[in-house]
């Protein structure tokens, strides 16, 4: 990723991540979940486990299209913090997770199930390249669970064009082969 790319999700994480960082703390964490309650379309195959896991917290990024009179996602922005709350990664379109030590995972989207009305979707991704060594070098598939927010704007845009970054968090379990 380019440096202004990267200074840009960056920035654009940077005002919601106080707001969701609030809903964040007091969602359940991934960990302490019972996976028998996950639905069973986000289930990972037998021979994956849980390597790493991160809270994102950013925005949904969508752009109004006048022309289908409706929002159009266009990617996330958002920042990656392990559970002692330290910044170990972003999130951008691909969907792309880069983690710190400069490794990566693409994925490609496999199911997702509406949990919370109120949220996007909780996913799972299968991941379709890795690269770099670090810890998204081995990750096979990729969960978006817990999420809070991130839906796009109820209201009509007021031109074609017009771009609306909407708060979200989620946390993130990604897996490798045993």
């Amino acid at each position: 990723m380019t440096r202004p790319l990267r200074s840009f999700v960056l920035k654009a994480a940077a005002p919601a991540v106080a707001l969701v960082l609030l809903a964040a703390g007091s969602a359940a964490r991934a960990e302490d979940r019972d996976d028998s309650n996950l639905p069973p379309t986000l289930a990972v195959p037998a021979g994956n486990e849980v390597k790493f896991q991160a809270r994102g917290v950013g925005v949904q990024i969508y752009k109004w299209s006048a022309t289908s009179s409706s929002w159009v996602f266009q990617a996330p922005s958002a920042v990656l913090f392990h559970h002692e709350g330290h910044v170990v990664g972003i999130h951008f379109a691909g969907p792309t997770w880069q983690s710190t030590d400069g490794s990566s995972v693409v994925g490609t989207k496999l199911g997702a199930v509406t949990v919370d009305t109120s949220a996007i979707p909780w996913l799972l991704l299968a991941a379709k390249t890795t690269t770099g060594p670090g810890i998204f070098s081995d990750v096979t598939f990729v969960q978006r669970i817990e999420t809070v927010g991130g839906l796009a704007p109820a209201a009509p845009g007021t031109f074609d064009g017009e771009m609306a970054l909407v708060p979200y968090s989620a946390e993130y379990l990604f897996y490798h082969a045993e």
